[in-house]
Parts: C-alpha cells; structure tokens; sequence
C-alpha cells in the first residue's frame, strides 16, 4: 500500500467518540485527515475542540465545511427545540440530527475518494448511546456497500473501508480506550446545550453519558459541568 492510500479521513466533531477514534486511526499509521461539519449546530463550541484536537494529534489537514443543516431543521440541535435534560430513554431523541452521519460519511467519502484514499474513521457506537438509527452496525455496513456503488473507485474494483473501532463499546470502555492512547480527553467536547460560561451543562444525554463513561471506568472526569450529571 502506497503512502498515499494510507490516508484515513477521520470524522472528527470534537467529542470524546471522535477524538479517541482519530487517535486510533493515527496509532495505526495512517496519515490523518480530519473533517468536521460546521452544520449551524446550537453547539458550535464543539468546533473549538474539533480543532484544538485536530492540532494535538497533528492531523495533515483540518477541513471544517460549513453545511447549514438549520435550513432544514427538524432537530434540537438544528432547530429552535430544548433539549431534552431529563435523562436518556428508551426512543429515538429529538436531538437526532436526520440523516446526519449517512451526509457526513458521504463528504467524508468524497474526500477520501479525491485523496485516493479507502479508509474512513467514524466514532458511532451502539451501546452507551441515545438510540440514534445511524449508529447501528448495520448502518455502517449498509455504507461500505454503498461506498463501491456511488464512486469511480468503486466502479473499477477498489473496496473503501469504513472504521468504526468503538461501535461495540461501552462509554466506559471507550475512555478506558483514550486513557489507553495516551490522550487528553480533556481537549474534547460532548455537550448539547452549553451554558453561556462555556461549561458542560451536565444534564443533556451527551453529559449524562459521557459522566457515566468516566465514572464507570474509574478514571477522572476533566469536564467542568454547570450541573453534576
């Protein structure tokens, strides 16, 4: 393999899933592209960890494309909906962004492609989630098959890979995971609905997950919560 096929672009959104992923990518010698997606996310804190993260682990290039997903709304993230504090249930959020990941694997995918590259990195996971139907393992597969249909590379036999290491984890085992990388976990960001102070609100299901994660690991905790989770 050419150094040039080593490429992974990695999905990178800032949070502790992301980061710990493109640390992997990076810990099994690929050269590192990060890409995150500046889709008006009520979030956009989490642009400030992308980069800070995209720069300790040296990634060769950091693109932030900007895609207003606002336009279409339909989310709490992307449109004038609270966010729900009151624990992580049983159905599918309204923090659930539509389509989310199938678009951002598609641009990753089209960058990887111009790149000449075949391996993409995503930080989906199954288990210590909200539910989101993009997550699942079947999603990813489903993705990989569609990779060799909608491109050129495809089309001339060339397989891409879609990575998603943590997908069978538990948010204990993936902070277990960073700590194992060596990472500042500390440099990354999980919260939906920050405080104007810049803090972690502690009470979304992103908080109250990632706080679990730490806990349950029995590795300290470096986010500040407006809230104890």
């Amino acid at each position: 393999m050419t150094d040039q096929m080593r490429y992974a672009v990695t999905l990178l959104s800032g949070g502790l899933d992301s980061m710990t992923v493109a640390a992997r990518a990076k810990a099994e010698g690929y050269r590192l592209l990060a890409l995150s997606v500046d889709y008006n996310q009520r979030h956009q804190v989490e642009l400030d960890a992308a980069r800070r993260i995209a720069d300790y682990l040296g990634a060769e290039r950091h693109i932030i494309l900007p895609l207003d997903l606002r336009a279409f709304g339909g989310s709490a993230l992307t449109a004038d909906i609270d966010v729900p504090k009151d624990g992580v249930g049983d159905t599918i959020p309204v923090t659930y962004v539509p389509a989310r990941n199938t678009i951002f694997l598609s641009l990753a995918l089209g960058w990887a492609e111009a790149m000449g590259g075949r391996d993409l990195f995503i930080g989906v996971n199954a288990l210590d989630y909200s539910g989101y139907p993009d997550c699942r393992p079947e999603f990813i597969v489903g993705f990989e098959q569609l990779a060799e249909l909608a491109t050129k590379a495809g089309a001339e036999g060339e397989r891409f890979r879609i990575h998603a290491p943590l997908q069978h984890m538990s948010k204990a085992d993936i902070v277990r995971e960073g700590s194992r990388l060596g990472i500042d976990m500390g440099l990354s960001w999980s919260c939906y609905d920050p405080t104007p102070e810049g803090l972690h609100c502690g009470l979304c299901d992103s908080c109250r997950l990632r706080s679990k994660g730490f806990e349950e690991a029995g590795i300290e905790d470096p986010t500040r919560y407006a809230t104890a989770p």
